[in-house]
């Protein structure tokens, strides 16, 4: 009952004019950047987000998950109508969606994709809602060693369950744990890795970094493709509308199933790209009808689009009650919660109660109030499409430029933003991620400080991740997950060889 209590009193904070106001406004910014190829939550979060710092936290934050929502919605736009993944998640939408829109079932395969986007995330909002507060109370016996062992198993969870190469992986943290040490040590005072550079005294504002690596790469990306878009056009009527919802009870095992895929691979690191491919293909494999599917089915439709935003917004969880994002796109929040002065974590649901509800609070209105926008917006939308992107990109690449140098009022920043606007490049042209490198840069100086805390405290010696039940766990625990793709495969190997002894016997 006090979830309730405290979730309507969220409301409460959430329902002012200002507020409503800039959630439409993140909403509307948020599509926008969901239906043009290549930007998508992430690189819109990104490039927005020094946009904010003028504004209180409660309507910032706002105005920023209504734009990770916006942006969630508008991926399956262009994945529907153009056969162009808006974004990396809605590529097995693009199975059955873009057949769906061939046949002349455009808006019908919108309301679908639309109305399982809006289940994911409230399954994942109601997740949220009832397991962060114990989470973060749990969290309050935590010190340094126990928060160490808990970016340790970020860290570690990434590597060994994250779906892209193992060293690709390590090499991307790697330099994002290098770069976050860069500038003044917050224990010794002394400078580090600054090579006789002013600017580099403050270290690399992960901003910075975040703008370059997501915007200004997609840019460069987006112009080397030369996308000529060419696709159909839809109309959303009630009628469709009808015909949609009354036949979506029949696949309410699809939708729970891939509401919970997603929830899971949104907390731990697996990501929505990982859950809307498995929720495709748990789908086909439980089906029927699986020759049916990539031909034009409506379940083909349902099933990533609700596991993609089912972890898309799970992942904000782990953020709030631990501090630790379980996506890019939180850990560019995580950043931003900072900058305002307010620390995820056990003494965010303590010390800013306010906060805290009102933004669980917009995600509930946030995506109702998405769902009704992206219904009866779509020709507008999908017109947008057809806009030259050399149009579009000098207006994008202006926006990343003014959004960095607003964030130190520094002309070094911006050369920097373009340096890891090649970078990410790179990275995207070799298949480098960028999650874990976000990552690394945001909570590398934070798991540095818990490591010499711990150390300080224990005079040195590493014990102190197993002194206790609840540090040696958790640091266990982050070890079998580092080493998880070696272990199943001889966990594998055992039982293959243990199933002809059983048949002999």
């Amino acid at each position: 009952m006090e979830a309730f209590t405290l979730l309507a009193h969220g409301f409460v904070v959430l329902l002012t004019w200002k507020t409503l106001a800039l959630m439409m406004v993140g909403l509307v910014l948020g599509i926008f950047v969901g239906v043009l190829p290549g930007l998508g939550g992430p690189n819109g979060v990104a490039i927005l987000l020094p946009l904010t710092f003028t504004m209180d936290p409660t309507s910032a934050i706002v105005m920023l998950s209504c734009i990770y929502w916006g942006a969630l919605f508008g991926g399956a736009i262009t994945s529907i109508l153009f056969n162009i993944p808006g974004e990396a998640w809605s590529v097995a939408t693009t199975f059955d969606g873009y057949p769906m829109a061939q046949q002349g079932r455009a808006a019908e395969a919108l309301t679908a994709a639309f109305t399982s986007s809006f289940i994911g995330s409230l399954f994942a909002v109601l997740l949220i809602t009832f397991l962060a507060p114990g989470i973060a109370s749990f969290a309050l016996q935590f010190g340094p060693p126990e928060f160490f062992s808990v970016y340790l198993l970020t860290f570690c969870s990434f590597v060994g369950l994250g779906r892209e190469a193992k060293h690709k992986t390590i090499i991307s943290m790697a330099l994002g744990l290098l770069l976050a040490g860069v500038g003044m040590d917050t224990v010794s005072g002394q400078l580090r890795m600054t090579f006789g550079f002013s600017d580099l005294l403050r270290g690399i504002n992960f901003l910075v970094a975040v703008i370059g690596l997501f915007g200004i790469s997609e840019i460069l990306l987006t112009m080397e493709e030369r996308l000529a878009l060419r696709g159909h056009s839809a109309r959303i009527s009630l009628r469709v509308l009808w015909n949609v919802w009354k036949d979506m009870p029949r696949y309410w095992i699809t939708l729970l199933r891939s509401s919970a895929i997603g929830a899971w691979l949104g907390i731990t690191p697996g990501g929505a790209i990982a859950a809307s491919f498995m929720g495709y293909n748990l789908a086909k494999r439980f089906s029927k009808d699986p020759e049916s599917f990539g031909k034009g089915r409506i379940e083909g439709v349902f099933a990533p689009e609700t596991a993609a935003h089912a972890s898309g917004t799970a992942a904000l969880l782990p953020m709030l009650a631990l501090g630790i994002p379980g996506s890019g796109t939180a850990a560019i929040l995580l950043g931003g919660l900072m900058v305002w002065g307010l620390n995820p974590g056990p003494l965010l649901f303590v010390e800013h109660k306010d906060f805290v509800w009102g933004l669980i609070a917009s995600m509930y209105l946030g995506n109702i109030v998405g769902l009704v926008l992206v219904l009866t917006t779509v020709p507008v939308f999908a017109a947008v499409l057809r806009v030259p992107f050399a149009a579009i990109a000098p207006m994008i690449v202006v926006s990343c430029a003014i959004g960095a140098y607003a964030i130190q009022n520094a002309m070094f920043d911006i050369w920097l933003m373009l340096l890891f606007g090649v970078v990410g490049y790179v990275f995207k042209k070799i298949g480098i991620p960028l999650a874990p490198f976000t990552l690394a840069l945001v909570l590398g100086s934070r798991a540095e400080d818990a490591f010499r805390l711990a150390m300080i405290g224990a005079g040195g010696d590493l014990r102190v991740f197993w002194s206790n039940s609840l540090v040696g766990s958790i640091t266990t625990l982050a070890f079998i997950l580092l080493f998880w793709p070696v272990i199943s495969k001889a966990v594998g190997r055992v039982s293959e060889l243990l199933q002809p002894a059983k048949r002999t016997g």
